[in-house]
């Protein structure tokens, strides 16, 4: 199996000529907004563990084309930029924005889209997976299969104290990403569906249906609930305290 490498971008506000380094890389949002690149690959998508639930298998080799991932989930105060205002029930401007429909968000993006000139999205549900493991390593969380050690990685329900957390403050994963397990739950693209039995590229899940796909757990959850191979839904207008998202963005 071929595993990802990444390395994290540090954008340039739009209003600056030019792309310059800075550390990890360069910075092309107005949020600012730090985006990993995602090299692709072919991974085992689903639960290969003991356990899950039945809409997690069957395992399949899916096949990814590069990406950009979000660092960190889109907080408060990057959703209070674009938008100019913030449901979140617990108000932190360092702490992801929640309280935000499937179709909130793509109301984000769009005029994000505009501000920006960039094609941003969510990722589709099996980038969110491949990511999330690490470049679609066999790991039961974002980071680490050892249940001792999530707490390093995660704001689940044992870590929390019942409450989102500022992004970034966890260990990240193999990619450099962080709260891909707990923290909040997040929208992806995808219509909620089972898995096709037959190896796929780029999948986009079903051409419609009721529920969109939630991945990741989050700060009340417990450890088995924040998997990586856990699959979730709600429906695009399904608004919580528990629900964010990360930006994405194709690297064609």
């Amino acid at each position: 199996m071929r595993r990802a490498a990444a390395f994290a971008l540090l954008l340039l506000l739009p209003s600056c000529a030019g792309v310059e380094p800075r550390g990890e890389g360069y910075v092309e949002t107005a949020l600012p907004q730090q985006l990993v690149f995602v090299a692709g690959g072919t991974f085992e998508r689903g639960n290969a563990f003991e356990g899950g639930d039945e809409d997690e298998r069957p395992v399949q080799p899916v096949k990814l084309s590069d990406f950009y991932l979000g660092k960190t989930e889109v907080t408060q105060a990057q959703w209070q930029s674009v938008m100019g205002a913030n449901a979140s029930e617990v108000k932190d401007p360092a702490a992801p924005v929640t309280n935000v429909s499937w179709f909130d968000v793509q109301e984000f993006l769009e005029k994000l889209r505009k501000k920006t000139g960039k094609s941003y999205r969510l990722p589709s549900e099996a980038e969110w997976e491949y990511a999330a493991r690490s470049g679609g390593r066999a790991e039961q969380w974002a980071g680490t299969s050892d249940p001792g050690a999530l707490g390093d990685y995660a704001w689940f329900a044992d870590t929390s104290e019942g409450k989102p957390h500022p992004v970034g403050q966890k260990k990240p994963n193999g990619l450099g990403l962080h709260d891909l397990t707990g923290n909040v739950l997040e929208w992806t693209a995808d219509w909620y569906g089972s898995y096709p039995g037959r190896p796929s590229a780029d999948p986009s899940g079903p051409e419609a249906g009721k529920r969109r796909v939630v991945r990741d757990g989050s700060f009340a959850s417990s450890a088995a609930g924040a998997r990586a191979a856990l699959r979730d839904s709600y429906t695009p207008d399904y608004r919580s305290p528990e629900l964010g998202f990360r930006l994405a963005r194709s690297a064609q």
